[in-house]
């Protein structure tokens, strides 16, 4: 049963049986869960501000990702041979699970898990970040975003005269424009200069309610795109892996 689109806003929830429910860009902002049984429970999403038995886990959540991830200090990183050195590591990073696909049976970068994007997908949303955060905002291209590029769900409408909303490309093309856009942030980053990352800059077509972002907070938004979807990715690929298991 889905409940898209209704304002539950306010609504207190009484010893009801939300056993395996999925919660999908909700605004959960402000609930209060209270003698509630999370046993299992997995939760995936902003949480500035959460606390659990008192304590705020965000900032705990933060250290252990840090901890297991070093490749994230790209995320903060405030100087330009930071930069470089970050985006190496996601570079890496990549490099090894396109690696994994490819070792895969023919057809997996296609295969959806629980509704998520697809492999295919995701590289194909990353395009539109790299679009959107180094190739209009940073650059300044008037041309900045390839046909391919894949918007999130809650602009696509918007994007309809921006990006190809019916393409299907193919898995190597995909690879492809993937493996230029990279090119094209390792190429920017090369040159950068310590001096340009506070500079300010007008921020994507879908971005309005702040005018300008500086460099830097433009590429921190493109380096967290590329390590939370991958994470989502290696998530859903592990799951095609066990799913592949069973059905031996």
């Amino acid at each position: 049963m889905s409940l898209e689109a209704d304002d539950l806003s306010g609504v207190e929830l009484v010893e009801r049986n939300l056993d395996g429910a999925w919660f999908r860009r909700c605004n959960l902002r402000g609930v209060h869960i209270r003698g509630s049984d999370l046993t299992n429970a997995e939760i995936d999403g902003d949480i500035d501000g959460m606390t659990i038995h008192g304590i705020e886990v965000a900032p705990l959540v933060e250290a252990e990702l840090d901890r297991r991830h070093p490749e994230r200090a790209a995320l903060r990183a405030n100087d330009a041979d930071s930069m470089r050195s970050g985006w190496a590591g996601l570079e890496a990073m990549w490099a090894a699970t396109m690696d994994r696909v490819a070792a895969m049976p023919t057809g997996t970068a296609d295969i959806s898990i629980g509704g998520e994007w697809s492999f295919a997908q995701t590289l194909r949303h990353l395009v539109f970040a790299t679009d959107a955060w180094l190739g209009q905002a940073v650059l300044g291209k008037s041309d900045a975003y390839h046909p391919i590029g894949m918007p999130f769900s809650s602009w696509r409408d918007e994007a309809a005269g921006v990006v190809d909303l019916d393409a299907t490309p193919s898995y190597d093309e995909v690879l492809a424009v993937r493996a230029q856009r990279v090119g094209m942030v390792r190429d920017f980053l090369a040159t950068l200069q310590d001096d340009e990352l506070g500079e300010q800059r007008k921020p994507p077509l879908f971005v309005l309610r702040t005018p300008q972002f500086p460099v830097s907070e433009c590429l921190w938004i493109m380096m967290n795109e590329e390590w939370h979807h991958h994470r989502y990715a290696v998530r859903d690929l592990d799951a095609i892996e066990v799913r592949s298991l069973g059905s031996d």
